[in-house]
């Protein structure tokens, strides 16, 4: 397997707790025999939004760092401890437009075996025009025919626009 998937795992050979050798099941967990340490890695949840605009229009943003600078995606990052998926929604949308929305239902959960993240999305609707951000470089609303579909960042940012689009 990829050592990216997991890099904290990737070259342990030693318990964390104690410094004897520990049997590593790559890339889920790590354990002890000697002092009884575990540790099991999991996906991160990534929350996201797809924002329209009163219009019914799709408010992208082009992202200003990587992965995938350059690219139109959507508002969304990772959930933080003691936090909701759906607070999370709307906090990376505030962050990454400047703007509060009303979160909608469900679009989907979206996830790869060998990739770290499980990507969860909502629709959205925004109750403010949204702004440029260091994170999103340009800002546009787009109507369906009109979405950039060759130059999305993530292989789920155009599967969570379509299952979207299709409800």
């Amino acid at each position: 397997m990829d050592a990216s998937l997991n890099p904290a795992l990737a070259e342990a050979r030693f318990c964390p707790r104690c410094g004897r050798s520990a049997e590593v099941s790559f890339p889920q967990r790590i354990a002890c025999r000697h002092c009884g340490y575990a540790a099991y890695f999991n996906p991160k949840p990534v929350a996201a939004a797809i924002p329209l605009d009163g219009g019914g229009r799709v408010i992208l943003l082009r992202r200003g760092f990587d992965p995938g600078r350059g690219l139109w995606t959507f508002p969304g990052g990772f959930v933080d401890l003691g936090e909701s998926v759906e607070a999370a929604a709307r906090r990376e949308t505030d962050e990454e437009l400047g703007i509060a929305i009303e979160l909608g239902p469900l679009v989907g959960v979206y996830s790869r075996a060998d990739e770290r993240v499980v990507l969860i999305v909502y629709r959205g609707l925004a109750v403010e025009e949204p702004r440029t951000t260091p994170e999103a470089v340009e800002v546009r609303s787009f109507a369906p025919s009109e979405i950039p579909w060759g130059e999305l960042a993530f292989w789920s940012t155009e599967l969570a626009l379509r299952d979207a689009l299709s409800a």
